[in-house]
């Protein structure tokens, strides 16, 4: 009987166990130095009588630690040696990795900091299945320092724990304490903490050096958001002031400090047309819609532990902006046609030309969304407005298309000085900014002779640059493309710059009715009854248009 009850309650225990066990989705991984004195403990068995902070961390059943990676200098051999022999008794299970680390004096902060800093670059950390953590028990106290600061910036993806000697009457193996503190007063780290961000600056700009001080701002508190927080961030600047290259920067300087796991997913919201939008975004079920032989997983679950930028917003449908209203707030959504929503944790980036609070006052954008996108906004400046900075740019893409070519292509001193000279005129319009200028010295490049950009060579291109940019006779391209020219030849002025404007409207809308609340934003309000759809129908009538053709030959 009593035999009975014995091998039942072992029963129950080893459930538990096994259950806790389970519960831990992610494995454990504790980094931490040997103590060179708690670790040893009395010499012999005797050992066993002591409390030792590494072995203790090993000893906790509800935190089984799935690999130890132990940091050690080489006048510790035996000691090492002691200790994973008496871990592998108390945990099998557990993994015990060495690592030594060359640090001669353990007291010299900038020595120390630079052996763990190397060590945490070198280190391929799984922040996706893996639970990290940092333990500051041992070693001294200048190394606990600096794996705290290693911490704090995210180089050790990982919590600080602390153990203790167990109290009388507890557990043998001691307290396991997630900690946190503030050392932040020592000038030596401090002063390495300011050449990180440095790095992390230069990093966001490509490494191009800006004396452009709005630039410098947005970039200064950019580096700083993007390791603080994972709210959203706005971009807004004109067509090529690097917006989609200033995000996936930014996405690259996050995963370097392991804040995410996932891809960057870039989307041009203005190629998301008709009812295929929601699905391109959002993702579908087999069968949702006519078409949908197959489930699609959509962008904003590609994205899921990564970056989603969402360029030209200002142009997302008002069902879309709708739907990721609720993404946003819940990290939660519904794919077309499903039952269940799915989860996708996604830093979000956006990027746009307009100005969203106008595209609100028009009717155009949800105030609501504008709200949850608009916590971190950074306007860009246009290339007209960084002339200070045109002259490294130009190395620097200079630099780019070198490396594209695959050899190395050069100025002659006074085609550059030409070159720069006309670049920072009032003659240079760089109308889509840096798009303008990668493509002219890609130009240059290209034809340079023996890798060499003459004065000709500039000459021709300044040519070809006033040119592109010289205006327009006429600007009624859209009126031209829909009307015959004995239309044409009969229009007053007046209704062609009315019509064009409204044929510019029509092409960001994918309903009649949503281009009509749009257009009559205003007046519909003192309407009784307001049909939209009816009116703008009636208006394009009486230039031969109908919607169906209309937006035909817009797609």
């Amino acid at each position: 009987m009593l035999l009975g009850c014995f091998q039942c309650l072992k029963f129950i225990e080893i459930f538990i166990m096994v259950y806790k066990n389970k519960e831990q989705e992610v494995g454990v991984i504790v980094f931490g130095f040997v103590g060179s004195v708690l670790d040893a403990g009395p010499k012999g068995a005797n050992r066993w009588t002591k409390w030792r902070p590494t072995l203790s961390l090993c000893q906790h059943e509800d935190k089984i630690v799935e690999r130890l990676e132990l940091l050690v200098l080489d006048q510790n051999a035996h000691l090492v040696q002691t200790l994973v022999s008496d871990i592998q008794q108390v945990s099998p299970e557990t993994q015990v990795n060495l690592h030594e680390i060359n640090i001669h004096d353990l007291w010299d902060f900038e020595e120390v900091y630079n052996a763990l800093f190397q060590f945490c670059r070198g280190y391929s950390f799984d922040t996706a299945h893996e639970d990290y953590y940092v333990h500051i028990t041992t070693g001294t106290h200048v190394a606990q320092i600096c794996l705290f600061l290693l911490a704090e910036a995210r180089y050790f993806p990982a919590q600080l724990v602390q153990s203790s000697p167990p109290r009388k009457g507890t557990h043998e193996a001691g307290q396991w304490t997630q900690i946190d503190l503030d050392l932040s007063k020592y000038d030596r780290i401090a002063q390495r903490f300011n050449e990180q961000q440095e790095e992390a600056n230069a990093f966001l700009k490509s490494g191009i050096v800006t004396e452009n001080k709005q630039f410098n701002t947005v970039i200064h508190q950019l580096e700083r958001v993007a390791f603080l927080t994972k709210a959203p961030v706005m971009l807004q600047g004109p067509a090529g002031a690097g917006k989609s290259h200033l995000a996936r920067r930014l996405y690259e300087l996050k995963k370097q400090r392991h804040q995410l796991t996932g891809d960057f997913i870039q989307v041009n919201c203005a190629a998301l047309k008709g009812h295929d939008a929601a699905a391109s975004l959002f993702g579908h079920v087999k069968g949702a819609f006519a078409g949908a032989a197959q489930a699609r997983a959509g962008l904003l679950k590609t994205a899921d532990k990564g970056v989603l930028f969402l360029d030209e917003i200002a142009a997302l449908g008002a069902d879309e902006q709708a739907m990721l209203i609720g993404a946003l707030e819940q990290q939660r959504f519904r794919p077309i046609g499903a039952d269940h929503e799915i989860e996708s944790q996604f830093q979000l980036i956006v990027g746009t030309h307009k100005d969203l609070q106008e595209e609100v006052r028009q009717g155009r954008f949800r105030e609501d969304l504008l709200v949850r996108i608009q916590i971190w906004s950074y306007r860009l400046p246009s290339l007209k407005e960084r002339r200070e900075d045109i002259a490294p740019n130009i190395d620097y893409e200079l630099q780019q298309v070198s490396k594209q070519l695959g050899t190395q292509v050069t100025f002659n001193k006074e085609a550059r000085q030409a070159y720069v000279q006309f670049a920072m005129s009032a003659n240079a319009l760089w109308t889509a900014n840096f798009r303008d200028l990668s493509a002219s010295i890609q130009r240059m490049a290209t034809l340079a002779e023996a890798g060499r950009i003459r004065l000709d060579d500039v000459k021709r291109e300044i040519i070809l640059l006033e040119q592109r940019w010289a205006p327009s006779e006429n600007n009624f391209t859209l009126v031209q493309q829909h009307l015959e020219q004995d239309q044409l030849n009969e229009i007053d002025l007046y209704d062609m710059v009315q019509l064009e404007k409204v044929l510019e409207i029509c092409q960001s809308y994918d309903s009649v009715s949503d281009a009509g609340r749009a257009l009559f934003a205003q007046s519909r309000l003192k309407k009784k009854s307001k049909n939209d759809a009816d009116r703008l129908v009636k208006y394009l009538a009486k230039f031969g248009l109908d919607w169906e053709m209309l937006t035909s030959k817009l797609s």
